[in-house]
């Protein structure tokens, strides 16, 4: 494995932002990538950020869009928004790409990294971690020091050290020995976190220095994509606005 790793997830079919990313990516010396899972699902390039990903070789987990849009479970779970982008993704997707949607796995053990979507514990459940207590039950699972995830779309490092779990803000940060991490990486197509940019992580494997980043794109496009594809508006505004 080289130095720089990307950690990719949250992609959502916006190909503007994926395309920004990776430019970012290689502008910065990235030797390999990993992916966090939900490549498709809100936006209106699903079949183009599939392409992309796959492209790169990367190891991929599964999320719950990638799940629902080619398992073809039911969604009474979704809200009517993410509903209504799972039936239209389907629709856009052949039956391999779906096919190759429904072989990922839930979690990865690269080298000494993990990945996952949402937690260690049932990740085929897809649930949320947004703070402390929810972190520790994911620790308990967790057999590498290091752990990326998303589903939040909310950048986060939860960090466990003798004294208990500790939630530390997203920053420049150095991984220390003998302590466990549980770092999620943000989404590349819909951040939510208030900050409309695309967030991706960099984690320098031989440094082991994490660098969360965030990087403008072009919104409009992505949102007239959106619009022309007849998905809902509030998916075009919501970009916008980093919700």
């Amino acid at each position: 494995m080289g130095g720089k790793i990307a950690i990719l997830g949250d992609i959502h079919s916006n190909l503007e932002a994926l395309e920004t990313v990776l430019e970012d990516c290689r502008r910065e010396g990235v030797d390999e990538y990993l992916c966090t899972g939900d490549v498709v699902g809100y936006n209106a390039c699903p079949h183009e950020c599939l392409e992309i990903i796959r492209s790169l070789g990367c190891p991929v987990v599964k999320g719950n869009h990638d799940h629902y849009i080619a398992s073809r479970a039911s969604l009474e779970d979704f809200n009517p928004y993410a509903a209504a982008v799972v039936r239209w993704t389907r629709d856009q997707l052949s039956g391999e790409e779906l096919e190759y949607l429904h072989n990922l796995p839930f979690s990865v053990v690269t080298k000494g990294i993990t990945l996952v979507h949402s937690t260690m514990d049932r990740p085929e459940r897809f649930g949320y971690v947004f703070d402390i207590q929810q972190a520790e039950t994911n620790f308990s699972n967790q057999i590498t020091p290091v752990c990326f995830h998303g589903h939040t779309h909310c950048p986060m490092i939860y960090e466990r050290q003798f004294s208990g779990v500790g939630m530390i803000e997203p920053q420049a940060f150095t991984i220390t020995a003998g302590r466990k991490y549980f770092i999620n990486v943000g989404s590349v197509g819909q951040p939510r976190d208030g900050d409309p940019r695309a967030a991706y992580v960099i984690y320098d494997i031989r440094a082991k220095t994490l660098d969360f980043r965030r990087i403008e794109y072009d919104i409009e496009s992505a949102q007239r994509r959106i619009l022309a594809a007849g998905l809902p508006e509030h998916l075009a505004e919501r970009l916008a606005l980093g919700q």
